[in-house]
C-alpha cells in the first residue's frame, strides 16, 4: 500500500466497462419475475381533441390478454406528475398520468394494455379503440401565443410561466449606446436519444405493504417520494432500484406518466409488471428539449465592448409542463449572456404549451441554446463595428479579478438561489484553444474557396453550471475481509460513477482502489441521496464521500483494532453545498462548406475547458468528447419535426439521424484545472454537458465565416445541406 494514495488525477480505465464488455450488465429489460405481467401504452393518434371513448373489448377477448386500464380506472381526480421545482403559475399545466376527456399531444397515453407477453400486449394495444373528435392543433409558438385556441381549462392563456433576468438598467445602456444590433435566432426540437430506452419493472408486496420499481435512473429518490406521495403509501415502503443504464442526457429518470401507471397496475393486480418502451414511443412519450427562439438586442460601445443585452426568447414546451421542464426556460433566460461581462441585461423567457410531447431538460439545457444566440450576436457586431473577432470577446470575458463574478438573477427563482460564477481565468483558456487550434496560421483560410468548397473558422465560449445542491449523502461500511463498501446517492447513468466513485473513496480512505465497491442510485442502500442531473454527481457525492471517510477513520483510530476485526462498523456523511461551480472554456470549429450541394464538413474541432480539479482524466475526455458528439449531431442532423396537424413525422433512426463513429473523425479535448473550485474540498467543478454548449455558436460561426463573401449569416439550427443551400440561394438574391 502506498503511503499516499493518487488515484485522484489519474487515469484509472473504467471499473465498470468490464462486464460490460463481456456483456455481463444487467439492464432492466433483462429482469424477470416469476408470473409477470407485460404493459403496453396505447397512445393518442391526435394532437388535439375530446376523448369521447376507449373501447377495449376486442383486446380483452384475445387469448392472453389480462386488463386494460383507462382513466377511469385511476380514481378522480386522475393523478398527476409533480414538478421538481414548482413556481406559482405553471400548476394548471401539469401532465396528468393518463388523458381523461382531452388528449393534447400524439403519444399521450389514454389506456394500458396488460398481458402475459410484450407481443401480446402490444398487439393488443392496437386492437383498443378510440373515439377522438378532433379540435385545433397548436403547432408553434407564434399560435399559442396568440391564443386562440387556449390549451387548459381554468387558465388565461397558453403561456405557462417567464421567467426574467434582469441586471443593471437595459434600457438606459440601449439608449446611450454607440452600435445596436436586433436579431432572431432558432434552435430545433431534438431529444436525447439514449441507446437503451426506458423502462419499468414495479412489484407490488402486499404482506407488507412494499412497492419496488427497478429501473431507475438520475432521480430515485425524488421519483420514490412523488411515487409514494401519488400511492398514498409511506415513504418508506416505495423502493426504486437502478440497475445498468445505457444514458441518461438528462432525459432518463425523470418521473414520466408510465412510472405510476405501470407501479399502478402492480398495486391493483397484485403482479410484476414490465413496460419497455420500443424506439417510435421513445420519439413520441420521452421529453423532448432545446425548441427556442428568440429576439435579441446587443448594444456595444464602438471598441465592441458590450454594454447591454435585452430582448425576448419563447420556449415550446410542449403539452404539459414536465417534472424539470422549467430549468431550460429559466436557464435560456440567466445563460445566454455566457462567460461575457454584461453589466445591463434584461431577458424574459416565455414557456408556451403548444400540442407536442412535454419538454424536459436534454445535456446543457438552455445554455446550448443561449451559447449559440450570444456567439452569433457577437460575430455580427465585430463585422459590424470592423473588429477582430478573438478581440472582441477578450474584451468581454470576465476576468480573473472579478471572481466570484454574479449573473444577472433570474425571478421567479424557481428554487434556486441567486449565483456566481465561482472561479477561473477566462481568457486562458481561450488562448489555448486559439493556440491549440492553429487560428492565426488558418486565419487566412476563412471565406476562401478551396477545390470547391469555402473554409470558414469559427468560436463561441462558455459556462457550465454544476454542483446542483442542495446535499448529497454517503455511506462506508467495512465489511468482514476489510474492504469498503461505499453507499451514494448519485446515480449511475453511463458517466463511469462507480470509477470516480472509487478513485475518490480509495484517496480519502488511503487504501488500494481494489479494497473499495461503490454502490449507488438504489433507494434500498440510503435513507436520503439526491441523484445525478446538473453535473452534480462527482462534486456533489464525491465530497460526501470524503466527508464520510474521514468520520469512518475516526472510528476505527477510536476502536485501535486491525480492519478485519471492525467488520459492520460505519459511518454516514453527506455534503451540503447551495453554491454552484462553474467550468469554463472555448471551442473554434474549422469547417469547409459545399455551396453546390450545402454539404459541411467539420475538418477540425477543438474544444479547451477548466474543470476545477480532474478526478480521472480519461472518464473527462470521455464526456467532452461525447458531448462533442451529440453537439454536432444537434448541429447538423437532429431534429423532430411535427406537421400541421401536429403529428409527429419522425418514428425511427431513418428520420432522426444520430452522428456515427466516422462522422467527426477531427474532434480534439483538452481539460485544465488551473482553477478550483473554493465551494467544495475536492476542489471539482461539474464537467458532463459543457463539451456540448459551444459547439452550435462554434459551428455557425464558422460557416458563417466560409459563406462571408456570399453574405450568408446562418440563423436557424440545424445546418442541413438544404438549408445551408437556402441559404446561400436567399444570399445571392440579395
Amino acid at each position: 500500500m502506498r503511503n499516499v494514495n493518487t488515484f485522484i488525477g489519474s487515469p484509472v480505465e473504467r471499473i465498470e466497462d468490464l462486464r460490460f464488455l463481456r456483456g455481463r450488465g444487467q439492464y432492466v429489460d433483462d429482469l424477470v419475475r416469476p408470473g409477470q405481467w407485460h404493459a403496453a401504452i396505447v397512445r393518442s393518434p391526435v394532437a388535439h381533441g375530446r376523448l369521447r371513448s376507449v373501447d377495449a373489448a376486442t383486446a380483452l377477448a384475445m387469448p392472453g390478454v389480462n386488463a386494460v386500464v383507462t382513466a377511469r380506472d385511476l380514481g378522480r381526480p386522475i393523478p398527476t406528475i409533480p414538478f421538481r421545482r414548482p413556481n406559482p403559475t405553471i400548476a394548471p399545466y401539469a401532465q396528468p398520468v393518463m388523458a381523461d376527456g382531452v388528449v393534447r399531444y400524439v403519444g399521450e397515453p389514454v389506456a394500458m394494455v396488460l398481458a402475459d407477453t410484450a407481443e401480446l400486449a402490444e398487439d393488443a394495444a392496437q386492437a383498443v379503440t378510440l373515439d377522438i373528435e378532433h379540435l385545433p392543433a397548436v403547432v408553434d409558438r407564434r399560435a399559442s401565443a396568440r391564443g386562440d385556441v387556449v390549451l387548459m381549462a381554468g387558465t388565461n392563456g397558453n403561456c405557462a410561466t417567464i421567467f426574467t433576468a434582469n441586471a443593471g438598467d437595459a434600457d438606459a445602456a440601449f439608449r446611450s449606446a454607440v452600435y445596436v444590433r436586433r436579431e432572431r435566432f432558432r434552435v430545433q426540437r431534438m431529444t436525447a436519444m439514449t441507446m437503451e430506452t426506458r423502462g419499468l419493472l414495479a412489484e407490488w408486496d402486499a404482506a407488507s405493504g412494499r412497492l419496488s420499481v427497478s429501473g431507475a435512473a438520475k432521480l430515485p429518490f425524488f421519483n420514490r417520494r412523488a411515487m409514494a406521495a401519488m400511492m398514498g403509501l409511506p415513504e418508506e415502503l416505495v423502493d426504486y432500484v437502478e440497475y445498468d443504464v445505457g444514458g441518461g442526457f438528462g432525459a432518463r429518470g425523470e418521473f414520466y406518466p408510465e412510472d405510476f401507471l405501470v407501479a399502478f397496475a402492480a398495486r391493483r393486480f397484485g403482479r410484476p409488471v414490465k413496460w419497455v418502451e420500443d424506439r417510435r414511443e421513445h420519439f413520441m412519450a420521452i421529453a423532448h428539449s432545446r425548441e427556442t427562439e428568440c429576439d435579441l438586442e446587443i448594444a456595444c460601445d464602438g471598441d465592441g465592448t458590450i454594454r447591454g443585452l435585452r430582448g425576448d426568447i419563447w420556449v415550446d414546451v410542449g403539452a404539459y409542463v414536465r417534472p424539470n421542464g422549467m430549468t431550460p426556460v429559466r436557464n435560456v433566460a440567466q445563460f445566454t449572456s455566457g462567460p461575457y461581462r454584461i453589466p445591463n441585461l434584461h431577458l424574459k423567457a416565455h414557456a408556451m404549451i403548444t400540442n407536442k410531447t412535454p419538454s424536459g431538460t436534454y445535456r446543457g439545457p438552455g445554455r446550448f441554446e443561449g451559447c449559440f444566440f450570444m456567439d452569433r450576436l457577437i460575430d455580427m457586431a465585430a463585422r459590424d463595428l470592423g473588429l477582430d473577432r478573438l478581440e472582441i470577446r477578450r474584451r468581454n470575458l470576465i476576468s480573473l479579478a472579478e471572481m466570484p463574478y454574479p449573473l444577472a438573477p433570474v425571478r421567479p427563482n424557481d428554487g434556486f438561489g441567486d449565483t456566481a460564477c465561482d472561479s477561473g481565468d477566462y481568457s486562458a483558456t481561450f488562448d489555448r484553444c486559439v493556440a491549440e487550434a492553429g487560428w492565426h496560421a488558418k486565419a487566412a483560410l476563412s471565406g476562401k474557396l478551396i477545390d470547391g468548397r469555402y473554409h470558414g473558422l469559427g468560436i463561441a465560449c462558455f459556462i457550465e453550471g454544476g454542483a446542483s445542491g442542495p446535499r448529497e449523502t454517503a455511506r462506508i461500511a467495512i465489511e468482514p475481509d476489510g474492504s469498503f463498501a461505499v453507499y451514494v446517492g448519485s446515480s449511475g447513468v453511463g458517466q463511469g460513477v462507480e470509477t470516480v466513485m472509487a478513485q475518490i473513496a480509495a484517496d480519502a480512505l488511503e487504501v488500494p482502489i481494489e479494497r473499495v465497491k461503490i454502490y449507488h442510485g438504489s433507494t434500498t442502500y440510503l435513507s436520503e441521496g439526491y441523484g445525478s442531473y446538473g453535473s452534480r454527481a462527482t462534486v456533489m457525492g464525491g465530497n460526501a464521500i470524503v466527508a464520510t471517510a474521514g468520520a469512518l477513520l475516526e472510528k476505527v483510530r477510536a476502536a485501535g483494532r486491525p480492519l478485519t476485526e471492525l467488520a459492520g462498523l460505519s459511518a454516514d456523511g453527506r455534503f451540503d453545498n447551495s453554491k454552484a461551480t462553474y467550468t469554463y472554456g472555448t471551442a473554434i470549429a474549422h469547417v469547409a462548406v459545399d455551396a453546390r450541394t450545402g454539404l459541411v464538413e467539420v475538418l477540425d474541432y477543438v474544444v479547451v475547458d477548466d474543470v476545477g480539479r480532474i478526478i480521472n482524466p480519461e472518464t473527462l475526455h470521455g464526456q467532452v468528447i461525447g458531448a462533442a458528439v451529440q453537439g454536432l449531431g444537434s448541429v447538423f442532423t437532429e431534429e423532430i419535426v411535427y406537421d400541421e396537424q401536429g403529428q409527429l413525422l419522425v418514428g425511427s433512426l431513418a428520420d432522426y439521424l444520430v452522428p456515427v463513429a466516422t462522422d467527426y473523425p477531427q474532434l480534439r479535448a483538452i481539460s485544465l484545472e488551473a482553477h478550483p473550485s473554493p465551494n467544495n474540498p475536492l476542489g471539482a467543478k461539474g464537467a458532463g454537458e459543457g463539451g456540448i454548449i459551444p459547439v452550435g455558436g462554434a459551428v455557425a460561426n464558422a460557416v458563417a465565416a466560409a459563406l462571408s463573401a456570399l453574405g450568408a449569416e446562418p440563423r436557424v439550427l440545424p445546418l442541413t445541406p438544404a438549408r445551408v443551400w437556402q441559404l446561400v440561394q436567399d444570399a445571392r438574391k440579395t
